[in-house]
C-alpha cells in the first residue's frame, strides 16, 4: 500500500481504528487476495469484519463473547431467516449488558465496503490468474481424456470376457487433436493451449 497520497475516507478503516481491530487490515487483504492460500469472497469477508466487531464491542461493554456466542449473536442481529420476536429478545439482553446495538449494527459493514477498503483505501489487486487458469483448464481435459480410457479399457474388457469381441490384448489411446484452419498444424490439445495457440 503506498502512503504518499491522503487516503480516502473508509468506514472500514474508521470501525477498525474505534474497536481496536489490530492487523484487521492485513488480513482481510491476505484473505482476498489469496496470499498463501484460497481466497475468501468478499461476502464472507464483511461477515468476518462485523463478527469482529461484535465480538469486540462485547468485551467493550463487560461481557465474554464466546466465538460460538458471537456466532449466534450475530446471526440473531442479521439474518433474514430470524423471527423479529428472537432478534429482539437477544437485543434486549444485550442491552441490558450495556451493550449499544444500534451503534454496533450501524458500524457494520457491507461487502461493497470491503471492496472500496481494500482497493482503494489498502490499493489492494487480486493477483493475474490467468496462467492458474489456463492450466486448470488443461489439467480438466487431461483428467477426461484419462477417464474416457479407463471406461474404453473396461468397456473392451467385458466385451473380451463376454465373447462380443475377440479376447486379445488391446491398447487404447485417447489423444484430442485440434487442427489450425489456417496453417494446418495439428496439436495434442494441452500443448496448444499451454503455448497460447497456434504460432502460425
Amino acid at each position: 500500500m503506498t502512503t504518499n497520497d491522503p487516503q480516502p475516507n473508509s468506514k472500514v478503516a474508521r470501525v477498525i481504528d474505534e474497536y481496536d481491530l489490530d492487523g484487521m487490515g492485513e488480513r482481510l487483504e491476505a484473505s482476498w487476495t489469496g496470499d498463501g492460500g484460497e481466497r475468501t469472497s468478499l461476502r464472507d469477508l464483511a461477515d468476518e469484519f462485523n463478527r469482529s466487531v461484535l465480538e469486540a464491542a462485547i468485551q467493550d461493554s463487560g461481557g465474554t463473547a464466546v466465538s460460538s456466542d458471537v456466532e449466534t449473536t450475530y446471526r440473531l442481529l442479521t439474518d433474514d431467516d430470524v423471527s423479529e420476536a428472537d432478534r429482539m429478545r437477544k437485543r434486549r439482553e444485550l442491552e441490558q449488558d450495556g451493550l449499544d446495538v444500534p451503534r454496533v449494527r450501524n458500524d457494520f459493514v457491507t461487502h461493497q465496503a470491503i471492496h472500496t477498503y481494500l482497493t482503494k483505501y489498502r490499493e489492494a489487486e487480486l493477483p493475474d490468474r490467468s496462467a492458474d487458469r489456463v492450466q486448470r483448464k488443461v489439467e480438466t481435459l487431461e483428467r477426461l481424456q484419462g477417464r474416457t480410457s479407463v471406461v474404453a479399457e473396461s468397456t473392451i474388457e467385458g466385451l473380451a470376457n463376454s465373447d462380443d469381441i475377440t479376447d486379445r490384448e488391446y491398447e487404447v489411446f485417447v489423444d484430442i487433436q485440434v487442427v489450425c484452419s489456417e496453417c494446418g498444424t495439428g496439436y495434442a490439445i494441452g500443448e496448444l493451449i499451454r503455448q497460447g495457440g497456434c504460432s502460425c
